[in-house]
């Protein structure tokens, strides 16, 4: 198979032995962060929005914690990339928690990563759940999107939107708040422009390359990957305007 073929498909590799979900975080990208400092996120004037919900991270670890190294930080969060877990869409939301170990099982179980790579997953009845460690207010650098995991945000939405499968509102306005909110900490319009450098060959961009996104785009834009499927993707323009709204603007 062609390398970029194989490339696209890793995406969607399921877990084997470990659990028949797919997982569609890549990588875990050793960019320089800043290990152990607790980055405080800057205040912006004008465009902030409400911190929502979200579930501890306690809530779903339970005693399934490896061993991983301190948290690395980058000075602020100016954009979003946002995923699917690849992972069965019936389930009931009820039984999250265990899906979410299941998920870091996998990354940082099989595969050896050094924790869950998204920062935050969402699930289908809107519920918003811390994943990566380090602190949900600070700019936590992921494991998420290949090359582009300094500076941005992973949310993941729990379960498989490849084209013609539905995605539920709960969700989207979901994500959308979280996207605000952790966008508006730093005044980026949810829907606007942003210059990332990607750090990783492996990704759309060579090292060194700057590469122009939207504040909140899909894990496609940065990786090759079909990841958040064509369902999901088409649903970005309206997750980018909610967010917006949220941050008071028009």
């Amino acid at each position: 198979m062609p390398y970029a073929a194989r490339v696209a498909l890793a995406c969607f590799p399921g877990l084997a032995a470990v659990v028949a979900l797919g997982l569609c975080a890549v990588g875990v990208d050793r960019t320089p962060g800043d290990a152990g400092r607790p980055a405080a996120a800057r205040a912006a004037a004008g465009h902030q929005a409400a911190r929502p919900a979200i579930v501890p991270r306690e809530r779903w670890l339970g005693d399934a914690a490896y061993t991983r190294p301190p948290t690395r930080y980058a000075d602020r969060v100016t954009a979003v990339f946002v995923h699917h877990t690849d992972s069965p869409n019936g389930y009931d939301c009820a039984d999250v928690p265990r899906i979410i170990r299941y998920l870091y099982a996998g990354q940082a179980g099989a595969r050896h990563w050094d924790d869950i790579g998204y920062n935050f997953l969402v699930d289908r009845c809107g519920t918003i759940y811390e994943g990566r460690a380090g602190g949900t207010d600070r700019p936590v650098v992921g494991a998420h999107t290949q090359g582009f995991n300094v500076g941005t945000t992973g949310i993941a939405a729990i379960g498989t939107f490849t084209a013609g499968v539905p995605v539920p509102k709960a969700m989207t306005d979901a994500i959308g708040a979280v996207a605000a909110w952790k966008l508006g900490l730093a005044d980026i319009d949810p829907r606007g422009s942003v210059r990332l450098v990607s750090t990783n060959s492996l990704s759309r961009y060579a090292a060194g390359t700057p590469g122009t996104f939207t504040a909140v785009s899909g894990h496609t834009d940065g990786y090759w990957t079909a990841c958040p499927g064509a369902a999901l993707t088409a649903r970005l323009p309206e997750i980018r305007q909610h967010a917006a709204r949220l941050q008071g603007r028009r």
